[in-house]
């Protein structure tokens, strides 16, 4: 039996400790071979092809796992390339929205500016027309007079 203050000991074979060692390597490298590289328990005992309870005997193995995660969170290389695109997409979205409101806002301005302009012209059109309809007496030319 170990004592509390001692370091835990594996009750597993040299062999299954390299394995789970080497699982383990995998697996925060983010190269996993046998599972879709999430860092779980699960993953590290399918990666390492042992059974659960196998794993479980391995003490000093998972309290480096466990340490590990503590220190570097379970986000694996791919999902943090992941997040940091999602980020970067999110961050780029925003900008082209609030790009797409500024060009709304001046259509909707040039849509209010365009309809005042038709019906100033169309104003302009019907007060040339009831001035064409009046009478208008002809300018006679101008020149020399003739004397009679």
């Amino acid at each position: 039996m170990s004592h509390p203050d001692s370091a835990p000991e594996d009750q597993v074979s040299p062999k299954t400790a390299a394995a789970l060692r080497a699982a383990m390597a995998r697996l925060f490298d983010g190269r996993p071979q046998r599972t879709d590289g999430r860092l779980t328990k699960e993953n590290l005992y399918k990666e390492a092809q042992v059974s659960r309870a196998t794993m479980n005997r391995a003490h000093a193995i998972l309290a480096e796992w466990d340490a590990y995660l503590a220190t570097h969170g379970k986000v694996i290389p791919g999902e943090a390339k992941r997040d940091a695109t999602i980020a970067d997409l999110k961050k780029r979205l925003t900008k082209k929205t609030q790009e797409c409101t500024l060009l709304e806002n001046k259509l909707k301005a040039a849509h209010t500016a365009i309809a005042a302009l038709f019906h100033d012209n169309e104003a302009l059109r019907q007060q040339l027309h009831r001035d064409v309809s009046t009478t208008v007496t002809p300018i006679r030319p101008r020149g020399p007079r003739k004397r009679r």
